[in-house]
């Protein structure tokens, strides 16, 4: 069985994501071990400059990594990654499990992005599209096509 951790910046505020993520939780139990893992936001004046941002970035970063276990295969959620389709991204995981890789850690980064050294830590770099969402709603979006994902390996009918 597949364990994913999704680890993220940011804690979850809105009660319609709590509740998309709650679901999409509750029905991957049947598919995967998954955990969540928060980690604080680092304070950013709105004005930064680019020095305190990537200071910002740095600081999230660090926290980042340490959730990360040398065992872990690592998506990073990037706008800069490369895009999927769902029926890639089932196939990917499927191939990882059959390889022995049953351990992934997706990790979305804060409203800033992410450091270099989370960056480079990646073994994987995804992007949803070339849209900017929003980092909070990401996760949701995130357990979704995970969700799908199972759906596709297990030859189970999903909405399409």
């Amino acid at each position: 069985m597949l364990q994913i951790k999704i680890i993220a910046v940011g804690k979850i505020k809105e009660n319609f994501l709590k509740e998309g993520i709650k679901e999409y939780t509750k029905r991957l139990s049947a598919y995967i071990r998954l955990e969540i893992n928060e980690v604080d936001d680092e304070p950013c004046p709105e004005k930064a400059s680019p020095l305190g941002e990537e200071k910002t970035r740095t600081i999230e970063g660090e926290k980042l990594l340490k959730r990360i276990s040398k065992d872990d295969y690592v998506i990073l959620l990037d706008l800069r990654g490369q895009e999927i389709s769902s029926a890639v991204f089932a196939e990917k995981l499927n191939r990882l499990a059959l390889t022995g890789q049953s351990n992934i850690a997706f990790v979305i980064g804060g409203s800033l992005g992410t450091s270099q050294a989370v960056s480079d830590r990646a073994d994987f770099r995804w992007s949803f599209s070339k849209l900017t969402f929003p980092h909070q709603l990401i996760r949701m979006v995130l357990l979704e096509q995970i969700y799908r994902a199972c759906k596709i390996n297990k030859g189970e009918p999903y909405h399409k």
